[in-house]
């Protein structure tokens, strides 16, 4: 009876576990088959997504992500946007709408026109001499400055910054200048120094940019006479030009010789290490409101030269920017229909 039961209860045992190992071939199989399933689907979903960028992008082979595919994808969106809103506007101009009537939106809400110019003049301390000349000849100040800019759309402002000792009697002799006066870009974050110009220059058109939303940016240096209706004329003749570089332009001569009063530090860098690239007389340019939007943007990585024209000339040599080398900008010869002449 004992052995009887006991080959009873091995029986039953045996059966179970082959049930149990049956169940778990079972379950097995579904999950491979699970597993295959969603990796074969997987699989098609990338060929599909590779097959969609490729279709795109047309570059054939691509190893892009798919957050920089949706952000190409975003991008060819914008572009359909821009090429919409771009024949809107030749349809507009068609009908008789100029870029010269284009309305912004200021801070507090009202409409107004925008800028035609912004104009940098560049001083430094102990020359209020210049300025008050300036201001009497062509800038005006209280009244005559405000009517300026809301009848001619022109800003100009003399651009200085601070003494090597914060605070001192030149920093005050040009706080009590502008509280008379109220026409001073003071940068506070710029020390004064003639070495510091390029970087002075810079910093003018960032911080115009960032204040004023203009057609056009101005760099003049504060011994400069502007004839101001001339200047406003001809950038006007220029709103269809998006990204330009206008000045007298030129390629002046690289000194290599340490205590030359022009030497260049960086002269090895410079094509024959003889002359310069093209680029437009420090004394007066202009800039459209794209690349001074641009030296905004990248103001802490644009190299700067030992001189303030040829740096901003650096900065532009490799966009895509109109360089137009316009002789009214030729200060140091006065003609006829001159925008400036040297004093």
């Amino acid at each position: 009876m004992h052995s009887k039961g006991s080959s009873s209860r091995l029986s039953s045992l045996v059966v179970k576990t082959r049930i149990s190992s049956l169940l778990l071939s079972m379950f097995a199989t579904f999950a491979s088959i699970y597993v295959a399933g969603r990796l074969w689907q997987d699989a098609q979903n990338r060929v599909h997504l590779i097959k969609q960028l490729d279709r795109i992008t047309g570059q054939g082979q691509s190893a892009i992500s798919v957050d920089d595919t949706l952000k190409i994808i975003a991008c060819r969106e914008q572009g359909k946007k821009l090429s919409e809103l771009e024949m809107e506007l030749a349809a507009a101009r068609q009908e008789g709408f100029s870029a010269k009537s284009v309305m912004v939106d200021t801070n507090d809400g009202n409409l107004n026109k925008r800028p035609l110019v912004v104009i940098g003049i560049v001083t430094m301390f102990g020359r209020k001499n210049n300025r008050n000349a300036i201001r009497k000849a062509w800038m005006g100040n209280d009244a005559a400055l405000k009517k300026m800019a809301s009848d001619k759309g022109i800003i100009a402002r003399f651009v200085i910054g601070r003494s090597a000792n914060h605070g001192d009697s030149l920093d005050k002799a040009i706080d009590s200048e502008n509280k008379q006066t109220n026409d001073f870009i003071i940068l506070d974050d710029h020390v004064e120094a003639p070495e510091e110009l390029p970087k002075k220059a810079k910093l003018f058109f960032a911080y115009a940019a960032d204040k004023w939303d203009a057609e056009f940016y101005v760099k003049v240096n504060d011994d400069v006479y502007v004839n101001i209706d001339t200047l406003g004329a001809t950038l006007a003749n220029h709103l269809d030009k998006p990204r330009l570089y206008i000045g007298c332009m030129k390629s002046g001569e690289v000194f290599s010789e340490p205590g030359h009063r022009w030497y260049e530090p960086d002269w090895w860098k410079f094509g024959d290490k003889k002359t310069y690239f093209r680029h437009a007389s420090g004394e007066m340019y202009a800039i459209s409101r794209a690349l001074a939007k641009f030296i905004s943007i990248n103001r802490l990585i644009l190299r700067s030269y030992a001189h303030d024209d040829i740096s901003a000339g650096s900065w532009f040599i490799g966009l895509d920017v109109q360089h137009l080398d316009e002789s009214k900008f030729c200060c140091s010869s006065w003609s006829s229909g001159a925008i400036c002449a040297g004093v």
